[in-house]
């Protein structure tokens, strides 16, 4: 555990009884319930069970999204602009407050996803100027930053910048005045506008670029004095995995930049490896993209050393998983459970991580004078006495006096 010491903490506690005497020479138990780190995947069906008409639905998508919160602390929901506000003025907040809320109820971390994009975006934009567009676009983060404030406080402002101004797929609105403003003015303003909206939302910049190119624009961005709280890096390895060696020299490179790190979207497939000759994944269209039984065991060793060399980082705070189930982003086999719900060989080894390996539980005895002395990972542990129960927060050293309610 040498290596996870930055990831621990040690409590010394004095436990009292009830009645604020010493709990002396006293059993106590001490379970973690929560971590501090952000184990995350995407929650995006828990928006589509809130807005499911149908009881077989919802009850099929609520057993899926039980599973999930079996493993995770962290959701990342759904906010692209053409689906979440499909006719101008009429976005779809009813049931993304509501899985938001629900999440945030199971004691989950909420993100949004994101606020600005050329990708998914709004079609009706089209019909504007340029400066209409930006206008629109800063009224939106106004709008949804602070209408969710208090329930989603962690924002993906700006996605994929790296190649916003160059994109050439399709026309759209964002790639317009990405086009005119340039990449630093348009990121700075509209990151300006999510903290004035939110000044304690915890604000990323998220990218699938990880190259020199990304480095330089984070310079840039920060030489500017831009606002950002958390460097995103995604990870979708459709073409196999990075290997413990371009993991490391990612880590290493955006290290520099002494910002919290995020692996915001993280795939790993369970099936066919996409050919490499593919450069950009949504041109691979297949009908199906079965998982296999060898391609199971193998996601499963790759996720559990990729999750093991990113928790070991100090810089890192966050790791999401993209797809909780199969068939979801290009039909690829990337989900922790089948698209029956069924659970495959990568969710119990990220269980045996997230809630055996690294998660602490201790059987304790209280001294003469009612103190005890742990070390656990950081997070949030229930403690249960022969007199009562209490509940602690492990985020550092901790040195206090707890007192046990009947």
């Amino acid at each position: 555990m040498s290596n996870l010491t930055h990831r621990r903490a040690e409590a010394r506690l004095r436990i009292l009884n009830p009645d604020g005497t010493p709990a002396r020479n006293c059993p106590v138990r001490a379970d973690q319930t929560s971590h501090r780190f952000l184990f995350g995947c995407g929650a995006f069906d828990s928006v589509a069970m809130m807005a499911a008409k149908d009881e077989q639905t919802r009850s099929f998508l609520a057993e899926r999204m039980e599973k999930w919160l079996k493993l995770f602390n962290y959701g990342t929901l759904p906010f692209y602009w053409g689906r979440y506000e499909p006719e101008e003025g009429k976005p779809v907040f009813e049931e993304t407050m509501a899985a938001a809320r629900w999440l945030t109820g199971k004691g989950v971390r909420v993100k949004g996803h994101p606020l600005c994009w050329h990708t998914a975006c709004a079609p009706w934009l089209l019909a504007y100027s340029n400066e209409e567009i930006m206008r629109k676009q800063i009224d939106r983060i106004h709008r949804d930053v602070t209408a969710y404030k208090g329930v989603i406080d962690m924002w993906d402002v700006i996605n994929e910048v790296v190649i916003m101004p160059d994109f050439d797929k399709y026309d759209n609105a964002i790639t317009r005045i990405c086009r005119e403003k340039g990449r630093i003015r348009l990121v700075k303003d509209v990151f300006e506008a999510a903290r004035e909206s939110n000044p304690d939302a915890v604000l990323l910049i998220n990218d699938f670029n990880t190259s020199v190119s990304y480095e330089i624009l984070l310079e840039g961005l920060l030489e500017a004095g831009v606002p950002i709280d958390v460097i995103g890096i995604q990870s979708h390895q459709h073409q196999g995995y990075w290997g413990a060696e371009k993991l490391h020299q990612v880590l290493e490179r955006f290290s520099r930049f002494n910002l919290p790190i995020h692996f915001t979207e993280n795939t790993l497939i369970s099936g066919e490896i996409m050919p490499p000759h593919i450069v950009d994944l949504n041109d691979w269209q297949v009908e199906e993209w079965p998982s296999t039984p060898e391609g199971e065991e193998r996601q499963a060793r790759e996720i559990s050393e990729m999750y093991s060399i990113l928790f070991s980082h100090p810089l890192v705070e966050a790791i999401t998983t993209w797809d909780f189930n199969d068939g979801c982003w290009l039909k690829a086999p990337s989900g922790f459970v089948r698209q029956d719900n069924s659970e495959k060989p990568s969710y119990r080894a990220l269980e045996r991580l997230i809630h055996g390996e690294w998660e602490t539980h201790e059987s304790l005895v209280t001294d003469g004078e009612g103190f005890l002395t742990f070390t656990g990972f950081m997070g949030n542990y229930s403690l249960k006495g022969s007199s009562g129960a209490a509940s602690v927060e492990l985020n550092g050293p901790l040195d206090q006096q707890v007192r046990l309610e009947a």
